[in-house]
């Protein structure tokens, strides 16, 4: 991966970390009918975690109520990335399903391969980048609410240090780190933000460690590009303003609670379960925004002061500064 030069001064610490892969696998079925269409979901997570999976359980949540009894909705919790996603994937087209949704970024190799081998069967890979006749793509403008979710972390700084916990050096979440960066120092002019990575989408017990870390070394707001709520836990527990991602997790954080940037999948879930139900899917690249719903910002804590919430909604209807600069690192890619 290219280096790239990044906006203002990201002062990154690594998490030296074995990373344990989980080999628990979990499944639910709703509305289950013989005649139904199968359509199934893949997670890396649990489908309750607080985060970024339970926003994909609650996109599929929202398949099942739109189409009801014609459409049978299944999903596989904390699987692997690596070779047993292959067979998970294996499993549901055995099942029946026929259109499969996997949402990590490191299920992309078995669905490329799965996908050559079940012509007959749909599928669809958020956050990658390899297509088919079979194979489609889909993600979101993340880096734009996350510009808006880092001025929030901007204005609550005091120390002008924000810490921010991160997974994997993949260029999704070098993206998104910039955006959050980007978006403090636009509302506090020479914040810093200091990473920790975990090697891991989803451990609570890295998250927390690494907002303990950050706090220890002299952070006075936490932001995240992980999936669980631990931070912010811990964040509520030390009286730190907290921004999350992927869900609005604010029960979690009641009073140190900022904002998040959040995705609304339900819909692409539906209109993509619908097209491959009456012969319509096609293959695709989507990319969705703020301005079509896909993206956006969870509701606002009681940190979060007027003044700040004016700026980032003017902000928020001039996103052209923003997309232009990140546009020039992904051409760096």
């Amino acid at each position: 991966m290219k280096n790239w030069k990044l906006p203002l001064s990201l002062l990154a610490s690594v998490c030296a970390v074995a990373l344990v892969v989980g080999v628990a696998v979990g499944s639910a079925r709703t509305d289950s009918k013989s005649a139904a269409f199968k359509a199934a979901w893949i997670y890396v997570g649990p489908h309750n975690d607080g985060g970024w999976s339970q926003a994909h359980d609650k996109g599929r949540l929202y398949v099942q109520k739109a189409l009801g009894s014609k459409v049978e909705t299944t999903f596989k919790e904390n699987v692997p990335e690596g070779p047993q996603t292959c067979q998970v994937i294996e499993s549901l087209v055995r099942d029946g399903n026929k259109i499969i949704f996997a949402t990590s970024f490191g299920f992309q190799n078995c669905m490329v391969s799965e996908a050559k081998d079940h012509s007959d069967v749909k599928f669809e890979q958020a956050t990658g980048t390899a297509r088919s006749s079979n194979l489609a793509e889909y993600f979101g403008a993340g880096e734009d609410s996350i510009y808006l979710s880092g001025m929030a972390a901007g204005a609550a700084t005091k120390k002008g240090v924000i810490g921010y916990i991160v997974p994997f050096a993949i260029p999704e979440v070098i993206r998104h780190a910039n955006a959050f960066a980007l978006g403090a120092q636009a509302m506090h002019p020479g914040a810093k933000v200091r990473l920790i990575w975990t090697n891991d989408w989803v451990n609570p017990g890295k998250e927390k460690k690494a907002a303990q870390s950050l706090v220890a070394a002299g952070v006075d707001v936490l932001g995240q590009n992980v999936d669980t709520p631990a931070a912010g836990q811990y964040a509520e527990s030390k009286g730190i303003p907290w921004v999350g991602y992927d869900s609005d997790a604010r029960r979690f954080a009641p009073k140190q609670w900022l904002t998040a940037a959040i995705y609304n999948w339900g819909p692409y879930y539906l209109r993509k379960t619908k097209a491959a139900m009456n012969g319509t899917w096609k293959s695709n690249f989507y990319y969705g925004t703020i301005k079509d719903g896909f993206t956006g910002l969870a509701s606002y804590g009681p940190k979060v002061s007027a003044k700040t919430k004016r700026a980032i909604a003017k902000k928020k209807a001039a996103l052209g500064p923003v997309r232009d600069e990140l546009a020039r690192e992904r051409r760096d890619r």
